[in-house]
This record gives C-alpha cells, structure tokens and sequence, in this order.
C-alpha cells in the first residue's frame, strides 16, 4: 500500500511537558521544510495549519495531574482533526507539541480501526517508556503518561476520550529506543505486559533485529501507527527537547528503523513531537526529523529488490540473505529479470520488469549467470 495522500495538522502546545517551548515545533518542522520534502513521495500533500487550543497556564500539579483540563481540550481537537482525516482515506501527519497529544492522535486511529475492521498496531518510538500515573509520579506531567492512558491507566476524561476504554490492549503497541524509566514504572510495565525493546536490546541485537520483531505480524489488515518523540534519537544527533537522554539510537539505526517501517507499505498515521526549537541548535533537530520522515515515506539510496518484487508464488517464502544492496538483474532483449536473495526481504521467485532508462554496469557477481547491472535512478547515475 502506498500512502497518495498526507494531512499534516499542527498542534502547537507544551501543556503536557515540564518545559517549555515545545508549542513551537510545528513551525520549525515547516520551516525545515517537511511539507516539501513529503511532497517528493506524495502526491498530494495538504497542510491544514494549527489547531488551536488553549494557552498555557503554567500551574503546579493539582489532584496529580498537572493543566489536565487544557490536556483534555487540546487532545479532543486532535482526535477529532485526525479521525477526519482518517475518514477521508488520507493519512494524518499530527506535528506536536508534546508527547500527550498521542492519546488524541492514538485515540482516533483506534477509532477508526473499530469502524474498518483493522487490527492496530502502534510502534512508539522514545526514550522514556511513558507509562507513569498520578500515582507512581509526583511531577503530575501528563507527556509521561500517555501510553497508560490509552492503556486505561489515568483520569476518565483522557482514558474514554475517544469513546472507550482502554484505546489499547498490551498487545497492540511496542516500546522501541527505551532507556529512562522510573522505579515503580519498570513494576507496572512488566505486570501489565507492554512489549518493550530498549537500547539493552538494540545494542544486543541490532536495530534491524529489533524492528523485525517489533513489526511482526503486520500485514495487509495492520493500521501501523508511528508515534516518534525527537528524544528517542541520541542527543549528539539531536539536541532539540525538553528531556534529553544519552545513548539513543544513531542517525543510521534510526535511518534504518524508518526504512524498515517505510518497507512494510503499512504505515497509516504518524506523529511527530517533542521537538523543542528553544533548545536546538539552527533548527538541526527539526532537519533530522524531517530526514527521518522523507525515509518513512519511501526514500532510499538505492532502489532494493522488495520495492519492485511482486508477492510470493504460493509455496515460497520471502528469504533474506546479506549481499550487495541493489537490485540485479539479468539482460534479456527489451527485458530484464530481476534476481532474489540480494540485501533487504526479496521474494524467493524472479521477476520480469522493463528496462530503465539508464543503467550502470556492476562488478559480476561471481557466479555463472549473464552479466549483472545496477538500477539506478537516472538522476543519480555517475557520469
């Protein structure tokens, strides 16, 4: 499934957070130019502009929570802006703000799901696991609860905010890039049952390993939701939030783990928050976020064997070999074949494509085949 067409709806709010500034990352995402680079994948790409919801009061926690009310107000204007997008058949693309607005934009998408049909999966991408309650934390910051409050964890008013309670079951979503939880939060996490794959893990198995299992079971039935807090990258890469922690993932681990969501063809809706444009330096983070979105949507340095094979013949598997990233095929007249087994998911069975325009010459592969050619984009042919 390839997305045709991206809503992109600015919530600029910080009421959720412990510090300010992130209400101005919608403008520095479109300031690094985030429309223009989606529009390179997509062929209609709309911005709907902000929302507008109310200021913030900056005001001490009261009853555990810290501005609930202004929480509540500006997640019911994001469900609503979302699941109309969601509605139309266009994908939601919500720039925040910080990190609660997920139990908006979460909460439309479940929504949704209910009406089609569709199983959900949601891939959380973080540094902090944001499983707190008013219980387990005395800060009452409400960017650190989300994932509770869709899990039915939290006050009425956030938990049946979209209609039902709980928005999610344990099964339905994945922690990935964790590295900062709280005591008692670690406890909940493990009773509940949340599938978390922190750095431990990525450091241990890899990113390519740790999307693979984070993905599996998504299939042509699967809404897959990405919400991405900017914390979930290292801090030496990425310098523009609130809550910084050390030992995230790299620019290429993150590369890869955009790559590998953009190779399901299954990603249905995004958030982008926790960008914080006060604390970065010439708006860098918000280039790196907007890197990261155009690799969400199909960008890639070369065109692999998955982005042109068809599905597997009834009987074979996909297979998934380490060898030279590109696509190789094999001349024959106007025609070429490409070849399985190269770098990336190729499907076990050749197939025959038309010829590009121009091709590259490759160095032979070693084994008696005819001579192997590199497909490359036009543009990015060497002369």
């Amino acid at each position: 499934m390839k997305q045709t067409s991206v809503s992109i709806i600015g919530a600029p709010t910080d009421v959720g957070a412990n510090v300010r500034g992130a209400n101005m990352g919608p403008e520095a995402l479109r300031v690094a130019g985030v429309a223009e680079a989606l529009a390179r994948f997509v062929s209609d790409v709309r911005d709907t502009g902000n929302l507008n919801g109310p200021l913030n009061p900056v005001l001490p926690p009261h009853d555990g929570y810290r501005h609930l009310t202004e929480v509540v107000a500006w997640n019911r204007l994001v469900c609503a802006a979302v699941h109309e997008e969601l509605r139309a058949g266009r994908l939601p693309l919500v720039l925040g703000g910080d990190h609660s607005l997920a139990i908006g934009s979460i909460g439309a998408v479940a929504r949704r799901c209910r009406e089609s049909g569709k199983k959900l999966r949601v891939l959380w991408l973080d540094a902090h696991a944001d499983f707190n309650t008013a219980t387990l934390t005395p800060s009452g910051n409400i960017h650190g609860m989300p994932v509770g409050c869709l899990c039915g964890f939290g006050p009425d008013e956030l938990t049946r905010l979209s209609g039902v309670s709980p928005v999610l079951q344990p099964a339905d979503i994945r922690l990935v890039g964790i590295r900062s939880v709280d005591d008692a939060e670690k406890h909940f996490l493990r009773e509940v049952g949340i599938e978390v794959f922190d750095m431990r893990c990525v450091d241990e198995i890899g990113m390519r390993q740790t999307l693979e299992r984070a993905l599996a079971g998504v299939d042509a039935d699967t809404h897959l939701h990405v919400s991405l807090d900017v914390d979930f990258l290292d801090p030496e890469i990425a310098q523009g939030v609130g809550t910084p922690v050390r030992g995230g993932p790299t620019y290429r681990e993150s590369q890869l783990c955009m790559e590998m969501v953009a190779d399901t063809g299954r990603l249905s809706s995004l958030d982008i928050v926790e960008l914080n444009p006060a604390l970065d330096h010439r708006n860098g983070s918000a280039e790196l976020a907007g890197d990261l979105i155009e690799s969400l949507f199909g960008k890639s340095t070369l065109i692999r064997a998955h982005q042109l094979a068809l599905p597997p013949p009834r009987g074979r598997t996909a297979v998934n070999r380490a060898g030279p990233c590109f696509a190789a095929i094999s001349t024959d007249g106007p025609r070429q074949t490409l070849r399985p087994g190269l770098c990336g998911r190729a499907w076990g069975a050749s197939i025959t494509v038309p010829k590009p325009s121009r091709v590259v010459a490759a160095p032979a592969a070693g084994e008696s085949t005819p001579p192997v050619k590199l497909i490359r984009p036009a543009g990015n042919a060497p002369a």
